[in-house]
């Protein structure tokens, strides 16, 4: 499953082997700096706060705050979630760690701090990070469990991944958002039936949770239930040419080349014009070899083009597809996977 291909508004909403690790000594907790360092760190990194707030007046505002109470550990998180948001996310390491310094137990900072070492690239630490802390405290926060659930998807580990999300929905049971996210894992893993109740329990807690309709229809599909799948795509999308669609992209994937067709005829039945599908169908075309027949005004749009070498309607599918020498993807359209 692709992510970048079935998301559309999703925050949250991943291979399947488990990295084993290796145990020659414990790691150093990577929320604490050696002794010694943090009146340095604390220097320097007021400094770099100052050159980098320079005309930036949210920024200067937390500042003045924090001038006033220095101790408060809120009012800096505060700021480093704005540098993490401005893009600086060094800027917000450090001050996720002064706090830190100060604080070994506030679950805030641990998932800040977390958070800002994903975005400078860093998602092996930023997983390490979470897995440290609630090692050492008692696990009370449903966010950070769903973050490091998160983390673990995104670097393959599904099995740890699904440890996390259980211990996310065991905090939460209502987030229908949590739900989503075991689901999807399980999905991940092939646990197809799995996925699909957790899907369902989703959608009891929330209906109108989009993603885990997408989701739904995905494991339905794959499950043998395309008519549960088109309906779920249908509700995911509001739109039943996407629906269509996404069930031919499902099939091409399997190699179902005639049954994917048959949904892409079904979608531009529904829109003629549906750019989408009329990708999906040039795509098809160049898999099967089979030839693919544009709606009647485009065709004839395309055919009054300058021919070229190729002619027009080639040219059209070129551009339909991307004409490149990697095959093209096929995507599915409005659809979500995890929350964050």
């Amino acid at each position: 499953m692709k992510r970048i291909a079935i998301a559309p508004a999703a925050l949250l909403i991943c291979s399947c082997a488990e990295r084993t690790p290796t145990h020659a000594a414990r790691p150093a907790d990577v929320t604490k700096r050696p002794t010694g360092a943090v009146d340095t760190s604390m220097g320097r990194q007021v400094q770099n706060a100052i050159d980098a707030g320079e005309g930036d007046l949210a920024a200067r505002r937390l500042r003045e705050r924090m001038a006033a109470s220095p101790n408060d550990a809120g009012l800096r998180l505060e700021l480093a979630e704005h540098y993490r948001q401005r893009g600086q996310a060094e800027l917000a390491v450090e001050h996720c760690r002064l706090v830190l310094d100060r604080e070994p137990s506030n679950a805030r900072a641990v998932l800040a701090l977390s958070r800002a070492l994903h975005q400078q690239g860093e998602p092996d630490r930023a997983a390490e990070t979470v897995d440290q802390f609630l090692q050492k405290n008692p696990v009370s926060d449903a966010k950070l469990a769903a973050w490091l659930g998160y983390l673990r998807d995104d670097l393959g580990e599904t099995a740890k991944a699904e440890s996390a999300h259980r211990l996310a929905v065991s905090l939460a049971p209502g987030d229908a958002k949590l739900r989503n996210n075991l689901g999807y894992n399980l999905l991940e893993q092939g646990k197809v039936e799995d996925a699909i109740s957790e899907f369902r329990k989703a959608l009891e807690l929330d209906m109108n949770l989009g993603v885990a309709h997408g989701n739904l229809a995905t494991a339905l599909m794959k499950a043998g239930d395309r008519q549960g799948a088109l309906k779920h795509w249908q509700l995911a999308t509001s739109d039943a040419a996407a629906a269509h669609n996404n069930a031919a992209v499902a099939l091409m994937e399997e190699g179902r080349y005639a049954e994917s067709r048959q949904e892409l005829e079904a979608a531009l039945g529904l829109k003629r014009n549906y750019l989408p599908a009329m990708r999906n169908l040039a795509i098809l075309a160049e898999r099967d070899g089979a030839p693919a027949a544009l709606p009647a005004p485009v065709a004839a749009r395309s055919a009054g083009q300058p021919s070229g070498k190729r002619g027009g309607v080639r040219k059209f599918w070129d551009f339909l597809i991307g004409a490149s020498p990697a095959q093209p993807q096929a995507a599915q359209t409005n659809l979500g996977v995890r929350s964050e």
